[in-house]
């Protein structure tokens, strides 16, 4: 009985183990997006997984699998987020860093402007807004994943954004609502 038991584990792990080399990249990135620094991010998807792991063997719907560690990685960011050697920040909202114009050429820098904009944002509209729109989930999944309703997503959607828009300025002109007619 004992070799069954060994035999169906083994299963198990290489089921993991490819289920991890597939998403855990893309769940890093989420984890980056969520945090804004990659040594945490891989901290925070380090954690997820294991977490997946512990729980793999009562997984019943495989093909749910990624909202369910979408939700893990967001309940660890959180969780990290609560910690009190995490609510030190090296550098100030206010400080010169953070308030630099972004340069005419668009890739790298947009991204980054984009990146540290978003990390000026409440944590819960910033989660809201990676899943949304880093990783295009719906409304519904949204408000499965946080465990709230979907009303809650629209608002903390909207207001988000219009976070992200005050703390923009005028560093990514095309992110600013336009009205019929051209007119921002």
């Amino acid at each position: 009985m004992r070799r069954l038991r060994l035999g169906g584990r083994r299963e198990h792990d290489e089921e993991f183990v490819a289920y991890y080399a597939a998403r855990a990249g893309h769940l890093r990135n989420t984890a980056y997006l969520l945090c804004g620094d990659w040594h945490l991010a891989e901290d925070l998807t380090q954690t997820a997984f294991t977490k997946l792991y512990r729980a793999w063997t009562r997984i019943d719907r495989h093909d749910v699998l990624d909202q369910y560690a979408r939700r893990v990685l967001l309940r660890a960011f959180l969780d990290e987020g609560r910690r009190p050697w995490r609510r030190e920040r090296p550098t100030l909202p206010g400080d010169e860093a953070l308030d630099t114009v972004a340069p005419e050429q668009r890739g790298v820098e947009d991204r980054q402007v984009l990146k540290t904009a978003l990390l000026r944002i409440p944590k819960g509209r910033r989660a809201v807004l990676v899943l949304r729109f880093w990783a295009d989930l719906s409304v519904e999944q949204v408000a499965e994943v946080l465990g709230c309703s979907t009303g809650t997503v629209k608002s903390q959607t909207a207001r988000g954004l219009d976070n992200l828009r005050d703390v923009l300025g005028d560093a990514l002109d095309d992110l600013k609502p336009t009205i019929p007619g051209g007119q921002p």
